[in-house]
């Protein structure tokens, strides 16, 4: 058997991302397990605002088919008012059934405050209408200025939080999907 594909993605364009470090962290804890890994921020990615008549614009392609080739997806973003970044929302509305379906998608938030849930709510719902398996273990680092030093994870129970999330996601990687949920059902404009 092949060593599973996990693909991270980094929601956040800043230099400085705290969402980057939170991404690295549980990319390496699933190459530990024995995984493939690949980072893939969207500020190396010409991702124009999505437009349904324009597919295949700019880098649309190119990100698309590193989200089809992945076993497993790590979805990362900072919090902004209440949810998931508009460049990862942006970025997944280049993709659907054909990159998402089947595949397994671990959750990471990243926030200024202390409440980065309804972002993690908001990525399981979207993940939900493509079809995906959702790891049931979501990682979460709130008040990143101060749990986020020189690059790393300064806080040994949110980093045990995002090791986990990289290491679920290998070991489901492969899980049997489930049969098509009501969401995907009813996201009729996916495959548009």
């Amino acid at each position: 058997m092949s060593r599973p594909h996990v693909v991270g993605v980094v929601g956040s364009l800043r230099d400085e991302s705290y969402t980057r470090v939170g991404i690295e962290r549980a990319l390496a804890a699933a190459a530990d397990a024995g995984a493939t890994t690949e980072l893939l921020d969207l500020g190396e990615f010409d991702l124009p605002v999505f437009d349904a008549d324009q597919r295949e614009v700019g880098d649309a392609v190119d990100f698309a088919d590193h989200i089809h080739a992945a076993d497993s997806i790590l979805l990362g973003t900072p919090v902004y008012h209440g949810s998931y970044s508009g460049v990862l929302k942006n970025a997944l509305d280049y993709c659907g059934f054909d990159e998402f379906e089947h595949k397994t998608v671990g959750l990471l938030a990243v926030a200024g405050g202390g409440f980065p849930i309804t972002a993690l709510e908001h990525l399981r719902s979207v993940c939900r209408s493509l079809n995906c398996w959702v790891i049931p273990h979501q990682a979460a680092i709130p008040r990143a200025r101060t749990y986020v030093e020189d690059g790393e994870i300064a806080d040994e129970d949110i980093e045990d939080r995002v090791v986990t999330l990289g290491e679920e996601a290998v070991q489901y990687a492969n899980i049997e999907p489930d049969p098509a949920c009501f969401e995907s059902t009813e996201n009729v404009g996916a495959d548009d």
